[in-house]
């Protein structure tokens, strides 16, 4: 992945939080622009995750949160 690609992901997520905070501020309606700007933005992200997906950047398996790590054999 090359910096401008990670720009450019970056600035996906970026523009479809701004558009989300207008989608709020319009009593939750968006204009035909703007619906059609999202849904690309939507499209972006959601090939950027599968492109994560495919290159395994991304975790499978069982959740590891709250349980202790094994840092080698316990010492009596």
């Amino acid at each position: 992945m090359t910096h401008s690609t990670t720009g450019q992901r970056v600035g996906t997520l970026t523009e479809l939080a701004e558009l989300k905070k207008t989608y709020r501020k319009q009593d939750f309606k968006f204009t035909q622009d703007q619906r059609q700007r999202y849904d690309l933005l939507l499209e972006l992200r959601r090939s950027h995750v599968a492109e994560y997906y495919e290159d395994g950047l991304v975790w499978i398996g069982p959740s590891m949160a709250g349980k202790k790590l094994d840092e080698g054999e316990e010492e009596n």
